[in-house]
């Protein structure tokens, strides 16, 4: 943590406003963080832009953001605009990095998407729309970059709508010159309420301008979609157009404000932000329309009846300066060194970037950081009651990329797990798996970029670098027939010897059904007290076959045997187990088996054939397809997958869908394999056993 300190936008509040919460949401490149860094010039917030590009904007400024220019968690900013507070939550445009944007969407009033305008993009907005229409966030679309733009508005908004589940309303529609060698630019826009038109200045409020004449059919055409699409929840407003009768600006003023906040309708608006065109009607918009933080906390289920509540959406954890909290204030006063439901706060401060300015009290509606509660984390709650879940917490996605992870340095393995809580705590689309089938760490999370970013931190903050490989698949082995398998362990070394005298049978077993040990020994040939031991053997025998995996689905009989009253012990019979299963397995047929998986691809159903030839191309068994309950549009695939060809899957899925799509993935059998991929197999086996040894 930068510690107290006083920055460039952490100024004091204007006397009285009330606080409103929004996020900036979009696929990666959409222009997010350079958009608030203009939002912050225009209403004076900072005295100069900053650079994404440089390294110098007020977001994406953690160190993994710097070194990648994009951005990889939440970025916080409070400014003042027209008398009241604002926080603003950049959230990150990759997909791998969904779980953030989640947590800022959990908390904020309302929502600004930014995409480009770019039709055949249009898809990559689909989960943003999905998440906005599930929780019910009013929520603005901001087209981006349309200086240069080329396409007609009615077609991109038309893309546009096909992913929306909401309504989109347009509000602007551009005005557009010729330029030299062809083409188009835009110059101002044309607002559908007031009828007024305006000629960007960059870094300046727009110049209202008379309505060039070559606009006006398209304006009168925009118009009235818009009145027809507010029409659908007023019937006043649906008589006055019936009847031709011209409707009060303030009526429609009124409509889009209430229909946004009643999250039917999804206004658009259009602009470039780093030119600051239509930014300062962006803040306009939003100044009318966002739902104070009551509003959102009655959306969302959250009592506020004056007593001190919290909710965390996403920790921190600052090295030596301990585990922040990020919390929303959605009732009460929370002040420094208050104790609330047994908890203690350590300190508060007001988050700005990746800089922290300590203040004394927060009040509802509040983004604070709160210091040293570490037992609260994202997705919880802190009231008088204590720490509770929230009852809507953003679920993680499922995991689909993963590395095995161990540490460069041995002498690291001890801090390594408390170093991965965490990277957990603070990103629980992270996790971590202790695989004992192959003795392995396995970090697993949304992607690769999401993957080096975590290993990043824990080299940069905890020192703590790690060497990192494709995880290894747990094979198994079995075997096709029986045999029956005599071991004698005798061993004289002076003093009391080892001696141990064992008959088995071994059976196949059908798939699935384990290992069984069976005890038909009869007239004391190996004493009662020595067979657990034989049994014991057997199993640490059967931990790595002749293939060098563990065995499976088969049973051991034993039926005879000899024992020493004085040289034998438990370890004499164990011993003899070992050698019974290592001479016997080979005579048994083994054969390898490996783990398959059930997959389920969800993508967009244009790309539904395209999903089916990646599933075929990785030995996959196609199942078949359905459309994804509650997408419109997609579809899900489903297939059986060898998990030896799951590496790198996600990127093949990713690359085709433009990121939207995804996968789950759950065991499903074990299913003999041979030949090329067999022999590969017991190759990594071999090497494994050499590095362990």
């Amino acid at each position: 943590m930068a510690g107290p300190t006083t920055t460039d936008i952490g100024r004091e509040r204007a006397g009285g406003g009330a606080q409103r919460v929004v996020a900036l949401v979009g696929p990666y490149l959409s222009g997010k963080t350079t958009l608030l860094e203009n939002l912050l010039f225009a209403t004076g917030a900072i005295a100069r832009k900053g650079s994404t590009r440089d390294g110098t904007s007020i977001g994406d400024s953690s160190p993994e953001a710097r070194k990648r220019s994009m951005g990889t968690e939440i970025n916080s900013v409070t400014f003042d605009y027209a008398g009241d507070t604002w926080t603003v939550l950049d959230c990150p445009g990759s997909i791998e990095f969904r779980q953030d944007a989640l947590a800022a969407l959990s908390v904020c009033d309302a929502a600004v998407v930014v995409c480009e305008p770019q039709p055949e993009r249009a898809v990559a907005l689909a989960p943003i729309f999905k998440t906005l229409e599930d929780r019910q966030i009013p929520h603005i679309l901001f087209v981006n970059k349309m200086d240069a733009a080329q396409i007609r508005v009615r077609d991109l908004l038309a893309a546009l709508q096909s992913v929306s589940p909401r309504k989109l309303v347009l509000r602007q529609v551009p005005i557009r010159r010729a330029v030299a060698g062809g083409g188009e630019e835009t110059v101002g826009y044309v607002d559908l309420v007031s009828e007024r038109a305006y000629r960007y200045k960059s870094s300046s409020a727009s110049d209202l301008i008379e309505m060039p004449a070559e606009v006006l059919p398209r304006e009168a055409e925009a118009r009235r979609e818009m009145l027809e699409a507010l029409a659908e929840y007023d019937d006043t407003l649906l008589e006055q157009l019936i009847e031709d009768v011209a409707p009060e600006k303030s009526l429609i003023y009124r409509d889009l404000h209430d229909e946004f906040g009643a999250a039917l309708i999804a206004p658009v608006l259009l602009g470039a932000g780093d030119r600051e065109h239509g930014v300062r009607r962006l803040l306009k918009a939003l100044r009318h329309d966002t739902p104070f933080a009551p509003a959102t906390a009655k959306r969302r289920g959250i009592e506020t009846n004056g007593a001190p509540v919290a909710e965390c959406f996403k920790a921190l954890h600052q090295g030596h300066a301990g585990k922040l909290s990020l919390c929303r204030v959605w009732s009460g006063t929370i002040s420094d060194g208050q104790t609330i439901g047994g908890h203690r706060i350590g300190g508060l401060f007001r988050p700005a970037g990746q800089k922290y300015e300590k203040i004394t009290q927060a009040q509802a509606g509040d983004v604070v950081a709160i210091a040293k509660i570490d037992a609260l984390s994202a997705g919880q709650m802190l009231s008088n009651a204590g720490i509770a879940e929230s009852a809507d917490r953003p679920v993680p996605e499922p995991a689909v990329y993963a590395f095995a992870v161990k540490a460069k340095n041995r002498n690291d393995e001890v801090k390594l797990s408390a170093a991965l809580h965490k990277l957990t705590d603070e990103d629980p689309s992270l996790s971590i798996e202790h695989r004992a089938e192959t003795a392995e760490y396995v970090l697993l999370g949304q992607g690769e970029m999401h993957l080096k970013v975590a290993l990043d931190k824990l080299a940069g903050r905890y020192n703590l670098p790690l060497d990192t490989a494709p995880p290894a698949v747990a094979y198994k082995e079995t075997i096709r027939k029986g045999t029956q398998q005599h071991a004698r362990y005798k061993r004289q070394t002076g003093g009391h010897g080892q001696f141990a005298d064992i008959k088995v049978e071994i059976h196949a077993l059908p798939r699935g059904s384990g290992f069984q040990f069976i005890d038909k020994v009869v007239g004391g040939a190996v004493p009662r007290n020595f067979i657990p031991a034989v049994e014991e053997g057997i199993i640490d025998a059967l931990k790595h076959g002749p293939m060098g995996h563990q065995v499976v689905d088969m049973s051991v009989t034993l039926y005879d045997g000899g024992f020493h009253a004085v040289d034998s012990s438990e370890m004499s019979f164990k011993t003899a187990a070992r050698m019974a299963m290592q001479e016997g397995l080979p005579k048994c047929d083994p054969v390898l088996l490996e783990p398959i998986l059930k997959v389920t691809i969800a993508a967009p159903n244009e790309a539904t054939a395209r999903m089916q030839r990646i599933l075929s191309g990785r030995r996959g068994q196609i199942l078949g397809f359905d459309a994804r309950d509650g997408w419109a549009g997609w579809d899900e695939v489903t297939a059986l997958v060898p998990e030896a060809e799951m590496d790198g899957l996600i990127i093949d899925i990713r690359s085709q869908t433009q990121g939207v799509g995804t996968y789950r993935a759950e065991f499903d059998h074990l299913q003999e394999v041979s030949g090329r991929s067999a022999d590969k197999a017991v190759e990594q086996a071999k090497t494994r056993a050499a590095a362990r040894a």
